[in-house]
């Protein structure tokens, strides 16, 4: 899927602006770098096109997906700049882009990710998960607290997913844990089917973003080992849950296997 979508936006910028500065020959090398997902290739290839050429789709993408790597490898630093030089060249799609969000989180630039969360609430305005970041980087915020995050928690009321109801809940200071566990638990935990598999990381990941919004270091690490290892998932979320352990140093188990592996 992601070379189809990186291969679209290069095909259309063809169409309407020619092949730019890039000789046939560097045409070939870049599809093959797009191919393989050689994103630093895709870079360099790209590095003197026109802003008005087509191609610029590709360095566009190539800095895209190369953020997300980064975020996964837990290079937050990195995936931020990637991250940010997308956005300078389709600076539209800022509201958008949640992942920088995130990486804001990670990278104790909390004022940054709340003011990203609050441009992303007016494209998706009914997403649990954009209240709860927003929330996070608002009590981890210079002045932040827990109670003055609550005053400004985000609103949702159609976020179908399990357990998204009862997450949000327990955000806003209404719900509680019991409820999370209760709304993912499945009909057979010797026997999970991939849906209840996703549904377990969820609640497991915000349960442990919860005790780190709360203070209790030790109920996150409980949390986040059963999110990162135990019902791990390889979407993004199920990454981040990865990096939440590798940046936070929790280990797989008490027998002192860590997360952080080269």
């Amino acid at each position: 899927m992601r070379n189809w979508i990186l291969c679209a936006w290069i095909f259309a910028g063809v169409t309407i602006g020619g092949a730019g500065e890039l000789t046939s020959g560097q045409q070939a090398e870049l599809m093959v770098s797009i191919q393989t997902e050689d994103y630093d290739m895709v870079i360099e290839l790209t590095d003197k096109v026109d802003p008005d050429s087509g191609w610029i789709r590709a360095r566009a993408g190539a800095f895209q997906r190369r953020g997300e790597e980064r975020f996964f490898d837990a290079e937050i630093e990195g995936s931020i700049k990637d991250f940010d030089a997308f956005l300078e060249i389709i600076p539209q799609q800022d509201p958008h882009h949640w992942q920088r969000g995130l990486s804001y989180y990670y990278a104790e630039e909390y004022e940054k990710g709340k003011a990203q969360f609050e441009r992303h609430q007016t494209v998706n305005t009914q997403d649990v998960e954009n209240a709860v970041w927003h929330f996070l980087c608002a009590v981890r915020a210079p002045g932040g607290s827990v109670e003055a995050a609550r005053e400004k928690f985000i609103p949702i009321d159609h976020d179908s997913r399990v357990p998204m109801k009862e997450v949000h809940d327990l955000f806003g200071g209404w719900g509680s844990v019991e409820a999370v566990l209760k709304a993912a638990a499945p009909r057979d935990s010797d026997n999970l089917s991939e849906r209840e598999r996703n549904h377990l990381c969820y609640a497991h990941l915000y349960l442990a973003l919860y005790f780190e919004a709360m203070g209790d270091t030790e109920k996150m690490k409980e949390h986040i080992r059963l999110a990162a290892f135990d019902y791990s998932m390889e979407h993004y979320m199920g990454k981040t849950a990865q990096v939440h352990a590798k940046v936070r140093k929790v280990r797989e188990d008490e027998g002192g296997f860590e997360v952080d592996r080269e």
